[in-house]
C-alpha cells in the first residue's frame, strides 16, 4: 500500500525556527547498507528487534526503510494484528519497496514518502520508531526529532542503530546522538554495543513538554544539550 500524504501541498516549511546542525551531514549513498543474507547470518534484525522490545500487535515505523530489510522482518514480528509503516524520502526507493511489499503480500505494511525534515507520521500511533543506519543523513535533526515526537504513542520509543564514527563517515558519535535527542526533550533509556549491526543501538523516550523551536540549542562537539528552560533565558544568538 502506498501512502502519498507526504506530497500534500501543506507540507511544513523546512528550517522554520529550528537551529541548524553544527556537524557535517552524510550524503545518501544507497538504500542498501549490506546484503540481507549477510545481515541475517549475524541475526542483525532479530537482535535489534529483541533489544527494542518489539512484540506482536505493536505498531512500528521503519524510517529510512530503503529496500525493506527491516520492514519485512518487522511485519513478521508484529503479526497480522500489528502494523508497520515504512518511510523513505527517495521516491524511487519508496516505489521499489512498495512493489516488494505487494509481491510478498505483506498486508500489515504501508509505505509512504517522507520529507527530509519531517517523517510525516500520524500522531499518537507508534510503539516503536526505528532509524537504522540513517540518522547521520538527516540534514535538520532538531526539526526532524521535533516533528517525530507527536507520532509516538504513550510509552513509545525511538530506536537508533548507527556506527560510532563521525557523521561525514556515515555514523553518529553516541555523545552527539544523546545531545541532539536531549535538545528536543528525549531521554535516553539505554545504549548498548551492537556489533552485528555495525555499531550501537540507542533507545529514547520523549519526556515532558515538547520545546518551542526557538528554545532548542544546537549541540557542539558532543557537549551536553542546553535544557529548553535555560535556552529561553539565554542571550546567545
Amino acid at each position: 500500500m502506498i501512502d502519498n500524504k507526504a506530497q500534500d501541498d501543506d507540507a511544513p516549511a523546512p528550517h522554520s525556527g529550528f537551529p541548524a546542525a553544527d556537524r557535517p551531514v552524510a550524503t545518501i549513498l544507497s538504500p542498501r547498507w549490506s546484503t540481507e543474507e549477510a545481515r541475517d547470518r549475524l541475526n542483525e534484525a532479530g537482535q535489534v528487534m529483541d533489544l527494542a522490545g518489539i512484540k506482536p500487535d505493536m505498531t512500528v515505523a521503519d524510517i529510512g526503510a530503503g529496500e525493506g530489510y527491516y520492514t519485512v522482518r518487522l511485519a513478521t514480528r508484529v503479526g497480522k494484528k500489528g502494523r508497520v509503516v515504512a518511510e523513505d524520502i527517495v521516491p524511487e526507493t519508496r516505489d521499489y519497496l512498495a512493489t516488494r511489499v505487494l509481491r510478498e503480500k505483506l498486508d500489515n505494511v504501508s509505505v509512504r514518502l517522507g520529507l527530509p525534515a519531517d517523517p510525516r507520521l500520524p500522531e499518537n500511533s507508534f510503539d516503536r520508531v526505528l532509524m537504522v543506519h540513517m540518522y547521520h543523513e538527516i540534514e535538520s535533526p532538531y526539526e526532524f526529532l521535533w516533528r517525530l515526537r507527536p507520532a509516538l504513542a504513550p510509552g513509545g520509543q525511538a530506536v537508533v542503530v548507527d556506527a560510532n564514527r563521525p557523521t561525514q563517515d556515515h555514523g553518529t558519535p553516541p555523545e552527539l546522538l544523546k545531545c541532539e535527542f536531549a535538545a528536543v526533550g528525549y531521554s535516553l533509556v539505554s545504549i548498548k554495543p551492537m556489533p552485528s549491526a555495525g555499531g550501537y543501538i540507542a533507545i529514547f523516550e520523549a519526556r515532558g513538554e515538547r520545546p518551542e523551536p526557538s528554545a532548542i540549542r544546537a549541540c557542539r562537539s558532543g557537549k551536553t544539550a542546553t535544557p529548553a528552560s535555560m535556552a529561553r533565558e539565554s542571550k546567545e544568538p
